[in-house]
């Protein structure tokens, strides 16, 4: 396996797009829903609003997430709503918004009558479950970095492919 010589200082990234044959508002109504997280990926098991933020996302509303890996077990984080900007991004940063182990993002542009969208995701600059790993093989940093942003890939093409179907099924 090749990888890119990325070390986790860098801040490395993942992208990945697909085309929705459904309105950006549509595509928007799911994305924006964090609670509608775990059904669109093996990762993340659960999602809350904090402070009882039910209603339509803002920034500088935080949610808790869980997740769980077979390499790094289960977790908890507090991402923040960085971007807000209904039916176009849609943002947060994980544990601390000035310093956030990953940024995630979803972009979506009108196309074709549907909705391109895109997920993004930067890891770092804040330590994280990675830098554990990192710290314990530092030799092996650049393919654990590698690895993991692979990982991150392929989960983000399947939670696009589950965003668009759920989007063309007309579903919430």
């Amino acid at each position: 396996m090749e990888w890119t010589g990325a070390k986790y200082a860098d801040g490395p990234t993942v992208e990945v797009q697909a085309w929705v044959d459904a309105a950006p508002e549509r595509v928007w109504s799911i994305v924006s829903d964090v609670r509608l997280m775990p059904e669109m990926s093996e990762e993340v098991q659960a999602v809350e609003w904090c402070d009882g933020a039910e209603d339509a996302p803002a920034v500088g509303r935080r949610f808790v997430g869980h997740s769980k890996h077979d390499a790094f077990g289960e977790w908890e984080t507090t991402s923040y709503v960085v971007e807000c900007e209904a039916p176009r991004v849609f943002a947060w940063a994980v544990q601390d918004p000035e310093t956030p182990t990953a940024v995630w993002r979803f972009t979506l542009e009108p196309e074709n009558g549907g909705t391109k969208l895109r997920q993004w995701m930067r890891i770092g600059p804040g330590r994280s479950g990675l830098s554990l790993a990192i710290d314990r093989m530092p030799d092996k940093e650049e393919k654990i970095v590698f690895v993991r942003l692979r990982e991150f890939e392929n989960a983000m093409t399947g939670t696009l492919a589950a965003i668009k179907e759920r989007a063309e099924a007309g579903g919430a």
